[in-house]
């Protein structure tokens, strides 16, 4: 309760408790406007002093009329007081609609300090405080997910703060991919992904699914607010950049005798305004009107209830049987990159709570060889289990197993059954394949190129021969600089000149001598110096390397370059 409101609250509570009309003036001032809910007493009206002071009711308080200056807001408000206090069950609706709110249970549990002076946190507070619109942005699209963070985030007795964490993330897109290579809410690299237990294949990406990837991620940060001595701030900040960082940055303020809390540190700049981000959301979150943001009613509900398929599942045809649209199954299940569920599981999805009763007594009635279409293919002349799976969107294993091979060696006329989409590709508008079709077909500055990946072929090859950036590359086809590159693979590319500058013949890639090396870093170095010994672009080494430019090298730091060996020192 703002300390403005305390007066009036007081004054209603009086009132309500049966003083029918009191004197007042109301003054309207610069410093204590009228809409600020503050009124001043006139003289003499001791009893209604006594009545603010104490909050109780006094016998000196004049029966007399009401002062006609009142505003017609207070005498609304004071109707609206005494209405609820003669009407019990509203009280009490009211009082069960304020439990079931989930912004209050999530300020209930906030522990981290909000009252900190910090520009860090200023400058973070006044940027969400002037885009309205992206915290109602997050908000909707972390609806479906934040009932199972909070709860996971009691469960563990840790900060209801760090259920706000994936709007600094991820701005809790499932979807979202980093050109650092990290996926989904909680944005895990594939290294720390696979350490926790979320598998990647062609079918799923368990970084993207909301329940292992939720558990991995608060996992590890009790992990590290347990290494921490449970400094929250330091937690966080080692879950950005690692818990290695943070570390040799306490040590560095140690030896010159320094403080070693968060706030000292000389840590990577992203890592710097880590914490604040997270802490300036949780002021919002915790007081929106004082930033003008009205957050909209999140019940304190389940989203979202967990249903076992039993067996792989056509997603379309999922969503028919739950009764929900397509996308909100993918939204639900964001692990899912294809048209199905995985065939080696898990076997569940998440369903909208309201649906899942009838999801679960509709699957019983679909045998489980039902629960995906079937093609039978005939083998031509010239197939294999490789192009016979890119054709229809499946992979080689799937069709050793549900054909029984034992090698993937086939015959012209064999028979094979085909796990296929029961729809076509349109339908499944959350896919992998179709979220890659929109954001190449996104338009840029430049002229659209098509490029099919080579054998040897590497980011740097791509974009030094379109003189565009290694990470224009990637983004523009949804992929992270670190990733594989697989031969055959299409890439569309903006480039401003008609003809690539090294062209994509073969006899002038033939004279690149491309290698990837490892550099560590000496004292005195600098991106500049590391780029021009090498003949590479400084930027280049920043997106192989995932660093940031304004970021001071550390000496013995491990860097990857790509070079032509022809030019290296």
């Amino acid at each position: 309760m703002s300390v403005n409101r305390l007066p009036l609250l007081m004054f209603l509570g009086a009132l309500a408790g049966g003083c029918s009309s009191l004197y007042l003036t109301a003054e309207k001032t610069p410093e204590s406007p009228l809409d600020s809910d503050e009124v001043t007493l006139a003289a003499g009206d001791e009893g209604l002093k006594e009545a603010v002071a104490t909050g109780k009711g006094s016998d000196t308080v004049r029966d007399e009329p009401l002062d006609d200056a009142i505003a017609p807001e207070l005498k609304a408000a004071a109707r609206e007081a005494r209405e609820k206090l003669d009407n019990p069950e509203q009280k009490l609706a009211d009082a069960a609609s304020e439990q079931a709110d989930l912004w209050n249970r999530l300020r209930a549990g906030f522990v981290l300090d909000h009252d900190i002076d910090n520009k860090r946190v200023r400058d973070q507070l006044n940027w969400y405080a002037r885009h309205p619109g992206y915290i109602n942005r997050v908000v909707e699209r972390g609806s479906r997910y934040l009932h199972h963070i909070v709860n996971e985030t009691e469960k563990r007795g840790l900060p209801a703060e760090f259920a706000l964490l994936p709007v600094v993330e991820s701005a809790f897109d499932p979807f979202a991919y980093s050109h650092g290579r990290a996926a989904g809410l909680w944005q895990f690299i594939p290294s720390t992904g696979k350490y926790f237990g979320l598998t990647q294949s062609w079918w799923h990406d368990d970084r993207r699914d909301v329940i292992a990837a939720t558990d991995a991620a608060l996992t590890y940060l009790d992990r590290l607010t347990k290494r921490f001595d449970g400094d929250y701030t330091l937690a966080l900040a080692a879950y950005n950049s690692g818990g290695g960082t943070v570390s040799s940055a306490m040590r560095r303020n140690r030896k010159s005798n320094k403080p070693q809390d968060f706030w000292s540190l000389q840590l990577p700049q992203e890592t710097r305004h880590y914490v604040p981000k997270l802490i300036a959301l949780a002021k919002i979150f915790d007081d929106p009107e004082a930033y003008g943001i009205e957050l909209p009613v999140l019940m304190d509900e389940p989203y979202f209830e967990v249903v076992d398929t039993g067996g792989q599942l056509d997603l379309a045809q999922a969503a028919e049987l739950a009764g929900v649209d397509i996308d909100e199954i993918y939204l639900l299940n964001p692990s899912y990159n294809r048209w199905a569920t995985s065939p080696k599981g898990p076997h569940r999805l998440l369903v909208p709570h309201q649906n899942a009763e009838a999801f679960r007594t509709a699957l019983k009635d679909i045998p489980s060889g039902k629960r995906v279409s079937w093609r039978n293919y005939v083998v031509k002349s010239g197939d294999s289990l490789n192009t016979i799976s890119r054709k229809f969107s499946t992979t080689p294993a799937v069709l050793l197993q549900v054909n029984n091979l034992n090698s993937d060696l086939i015959r012209i006329g064999q028979r094979l059954m085909i796990p296929s989409a029961s729809k076509n590709s349109d339908a499944y508008a959350l896919s992998a394949s179709k979220r890659l079709e929109r954001k190449q077909a996104k338009k840029r500055d430049g002229n659209k190129l098509r490029y099919t990946v080579r054998r040897g072929d590497t980011f740097w090859d791509i974009a030094r021969e379109h003189r565009v950036s290694v990470r224009q590359v990637a983004a523009w086809n949804g992929m992270a600089p670190g990733d594989p590159l697989i031969p055959g693979k299409k890439l569309v590319i903006w480039s401003n000149t008609a003809q690539p500058t090294l062209a994509s013949a073969d006899s002038t890639r033939g004279k690149a001598m491309v290698r990837k090396v490892g550099y560590r870093v000496r004292k005195g170095d600098s991106l500049a110096l590391i780029a021009n010994r090498f003949s590479v672009n400084v930027q280049d080494i920043a997106s192989w390397n995932d660093l940031n430019t304004s970021r001071y090298l550390q000496p013995g730091q491990s860097l990857v370059l790509y070079v032509d060996i022809r030019n290296s020192p």
